[in-house]
């Protein structure tokens, strides 16, 4: 690393001068760093139960358009009745919202969140 060339403002700020290759090498390192703690950040999320790996399956399945209820249902091994008991809801109802006959209110659809351990977001 270069030593700085000091520099005063008109304002009196006393300001470092380095070489641009030196600048760029200390932008990429903080990069660096941030993708570093952006990785310990989620893996610390993971060991903790805060989120999950989800297989690529799934994601596929709800990148095609099925249903997210029933794709979420279905990775979490529970049958329509599970899942309504979870929820508090009746198994017609959820079976009805799987195949679009009719919308869960806002309500409804976070006990069915809440039930198969996902964000709401993660319905809609």
């Amino acid at each position: 690393m270069n030593k700085p060339t000091i520099i005063k403002s008109p304002s009196g700020d006393r300001l470092a001068v380095i070489p641009l290759a030196e600048y760029e090498r200390l932008v990429e390192a903080a990069e660096d760093l941030a993708d570093v703690r952006a990785y310990d950040d989620a893996m610390r999320r993971l060991k903790s139960g805060e989120d999950e790996l989800v297989p690529a399956e799934v994601v596929n399945r709800l990148l095609d358009g099925e249903n997210a209820v029933r794709v979420w249902r279905e990775y979490r091994r529970l049958n329509l009745k599970q899942l309504a008991e979870l929820a508090g809801v009746s198994a017609p109802f959820v079976s009805q919202i799987e195949s679009a006959q009719r919308e869960g209110s806002l309500d409804t659809m976070r006990k069915i969140a809440a039930a198969l351990k996902v964000s709401l977001d993660d319905l809609g």
